[in-house]
């Protein structure tokens, strides 16, 4: 008999994530952590749009940018001398923009729709070991009064760090190296002129070789800024025992262990550095952050599951790793919720190391490359660099569990990215919505699009039979071309009214497309009354 469902290690923005998608969807989740409170650090500020996007899906949206402020682009200086302007500008189909959020803002976030959902984080508490067979989890927790408790769980899922318990415990291999530079971080105002809402990146470049670089990041707040700059020798832990780790892997915050950067740290790097002659002051926190970059061998093994910096490490270039993070616990918290039900297909489980483990190895080496060249070096075109940067280019084509491209389309193919669409009309509404409001915390949702009227005539029957072998894990609705005349039908139907549907994903009349609950393409078919559907179900559920 288990005591829990799934117990969650770690309860930073990937912990909680995992865990609130979870209980949203009933699943009896624990979630622990080793330390007694949220760390006020303004660690990981950059949030992707695809991130947003996430948030939307999971209900937490509107909260996340009422909080973060908007990142317009970024401030180019060398050597003194300004150059070209970046400015974070993405197609107008994309509902959101680039932010910045501190950590410690995200996990409040966080934290609070988890208890909306009835679940807590139990403070604290520190993941001891853990052993599995083919049909439990037995673990051992340290409780804050000094004592041990052992429970049985269905599955364990590790968001438990750099240095993380549940990846040791699985002997996951966490190959890669470290880079020798050290950095210091600081959480500062300062009384610049600089236009708002922009980055600021400030180097010292002789002979091709940068010798000396500042990168401000705004932060909610007037003028305030998370700075980093190469740690001065006086504060450097290279070479000494404060730099050693246990496993060997050198990475993040140092926490409050030796000298910390003051105030005159930072002002002597602004002093060299900065575009205006400025002070810096309210000096909120600071650290020596460390950087490797490393990448587990799988994403996990039996029940047992890693996610975010358990799984893959690497230079902060971009604001890649907390986001990528985000999305390996999306991606798996709804199959996890699918196997707890009992209802999982034999690949679906096995398909979140295949569809995330590609990316984190993507993701750890082009910010490699980023830290070492510069992102100017990335051979592709702007727009594409730009889409990849904001997370929006990640995919899981040829997944296990993602169906095959059929005819030629104009639009995403089967493990692309859904993208929202606005202009689409309910019959009862005086208003449009858009697509990612109708899929908003919503199951898997299968699309069928008409551009005439008597291609709905099957819809009705596709979508209970849809609906009966996803265990009702699905939801249907039909979009229909403007001129098309609102047909009589038992699932919700709404207008394409401005075309934008048929045109970002290059519909074709009488088409199914099937959106999983992560927001990726699982499937597009115009044979909506073959076996396709039921078929490509069958690899996501028990039959």
């Amino acid at each position: 008999m288990v005591d829990v469902d799934v117990l969650v290690a770690g309860a930073g923005p990937v912990g909680l994530t995992a865990a609130s998608e979870l209980c949203r969807r009933g699943v009896s989740c624990r979630v622990v952590d080793r330390l007694p409170a949220r760390l006020p650090y303004a660690k990981a500020v950059g949030v992707q749009p695809r991130t947003l996007e996430i948030w939307d899906r999971m209900g937490m949206a509107r909260e996340a940018v009422e909080t973060a402020v908007p990142l317009k682009g970024q401030l180019l200086y060398v050597n003194g001398e300004e150059g070209p302007r970046i400015d974070l500008e993405l197609p107008p189909e994309v509902p959101y923009g680039f932010a910045s959020l501190p950590q410690y803002e995200t996990e409040r976030l966080l934290e609070d729709l988890l208890r909306r959902w009835g679940g807590r984080v139990e403070r604290d508490t520190e993941l001891l070991s853990f052993e599995q067979d083919t049909g439990e989890v037995r673990a051992v927790l340290r409780l804050p009064s000094g004592g041990t408790e052992e429970l049985t769980a269905r599955y364990l899922v590790g968001c438990d760090g750099a240095h993380s318990a549940v990846r040791k415990g699985l002997g996951l291999t966490f190959d890669g190296g470290a880079l020798p530079e050290e950095y210091m971080l600081g959480d500062v105002e300062v009384d610049w002129d600089l236009p708002a809402g922009y980055g600021v990146r400030a180097s010292h470049v002789v002979d091709g070789h940068t010798d000396d670089m500042l990168v401000c990041i705004p932060l909610p707040g007037d003028h305030r800024y998370r700075m980093s700059m190469p740690t001065p020798p006086e504060l450097s832990r290279a070479g000494s025992e404060g730099r050693a780790e246990p496993d060997g892997v050198a990475h993040g915050l140092t926490g409050e262990q030796g000298p910390q950067p003051g105030l005159e740290h930072i002002q002597a790097v602004l002093d060299r550095l900065s575009p205006r002659p400025t002070t810096a002051s309210s000096l909120r926190w600071s650290s020596v952050f460390r950087i490797s970059h490393r990448i587990v061998d799988r994403y996990g093994r039996g029940r047992v599951f890693v996610a975010g910096d358990a799984a893959h490490i690497h230079p902060p270039t971009g604001a890649q790793g907390m986001n990528t993070g985000v999305q390996d616990a999306f991606n798996l918290a709804w199959k996890l919720a699918t196997a707890v039900r009992g209802r999982a297909g034999a690949e679906l489980l096995e398909s979140y190391s295949a569809e995330r483990h590609p990316v984190g190895a993507e993701v750890v080496a082009r910010t490699l490359r980023h830290a070492r060249s510069g992102i100017a070096s990335d051979p592709d075109d702007p727009v594409t660099i730009m889409l990849r940067e904001a997370q929006l280019l990640v995919g899981y084509r040829g997944s296990p569990i993602v169906g095959p491209d059929g005819a030629p389309h104009d639009g995403p193919a089967p493990g692309d990215r859904a993208p929202d669409c606005g202009g689409l009309l309910y019959a009862l509404a005086a208003f449009p919505v858009r697509l990612f409001t109708l899929l908003r915390e919503r199951e898997h949702t299968l699309l069928l699009y008409a551009e005439h009227e008597d291609r709905t005539a099957g819809f009705d029957e596709v979508a209970a039979a849809s609906a009966q072998a996803a265990y009702g894990l699905l939801n249907a609705c039909a979009v229909l071309a403007p001129d098309v005349r609102t047909p009589t039908l038992h699932i919700p139907a709404v207008r394409d009214s401005l075309g934008e549907f048929r045109r970002l994903y290059g519909a074709r009349d009488g088409e199914a497309l099937l959106v999983r609950p992560d927001g990726h393409l699982g499937l597009r078919t115009t044979e909506v009354d073959g076996p396709g559907i039921s078929a490509h179900l069958g690899k996501l559920f028990a039959t």
